[in-house]
């Protein structure tokens, strides 16, 4: 499969700092949202509103992996309001396949 080049922004280390910012301040505000999280993780920010950040930042994760950590990847837009406590961002942990578990259409039933 071939594999697209995708430009750096300019900005991109300013941007991605904000961000990460606004996501630090909502863990910290939120320190129950850590129950929910692997304890070694490696962030992946996806701005919802920002394609050429969001792009730029999975083919980082593309290029260098994850280093054998978890990954978790954090949804939020990049020019929320501003308003106090306004920031909420989407986290997903993916859940790796295990093998031999069968395939996942096995355990739906058939229509038709």
């Amino acid at each position: 499969m071939a594999q697209t080049k995708v430009n750096k922004p300019s900005d991109v280390v300013e941007r991605n700092l904000q961000l990460t910012e606004d996501i630090m301040r909502y863990l910290l505000n939120n320190p129950q949202v850590f129950n929910s999280l692997p304890d070694n993780f490696e962030l992946v920010i996806l701005p919802e509103d920002d394609p050429d950040i969001r792009l730029y930042n999975l083919s980082l994760l593309d290029e260098y992996g994850s280093e054998g950590k978890a990954i978790v990847f954090a949804r939020i837009k990049s020019k929320p309001s501003r308003i106090a406590g306004s920031i909420s961002p989407s986290l997903f942990v993916p859940i790796p396949f295990a093998e031999g578990v069968g395939a996942v259409d096995a355990q739906l039933p058939r229509v038709g």
